[in-house]
């Protein structure tokens, strides 16, 4: 399955490399934009979940890869939940 990369910069300035298993992701991203935190895990949910999933449907189990950075992503979200106009920016997709 081709697999896909996201490159992110979270409200504080760090920066992160985030996995997709699938193509998926440019479906929900676009390099350039930036999103509000929760619709950005939101996306991200969607987008990891589909991937995972087609994953299943190929090779029959789901990809735990996919799974793992969701968590990452999650997690790192909820250190911005309190702060309403913290946005998350694509900064590219590969």
């Amino acid at each position: 399955m081709p697999v896909m990369h996201f490159l992110i910069r979270w409200p504080d300035g760090v920066e992160a490399n985030c996995y997709s298993p699938s193509t998926i992701v440019g479906e929900f991203f676009a390099a350039g934009e930036s999103y509000t935190v929760d619709d950005f895990v939101s996306r991200s949910r969607e987008a990891l979940c589909i991937g995972s999933e087609r994953v299943r449907e190929k090779y029959g189990f789901a990809c735990s890869a996919a799974l793992d950075q969701l968590a990452r992503i999650e997690e790192e979200a909820s250190r911005f939940r309190e702060a309403r106009d913290a946005r998350v920016t694509v900064l590219a997709l590969d």
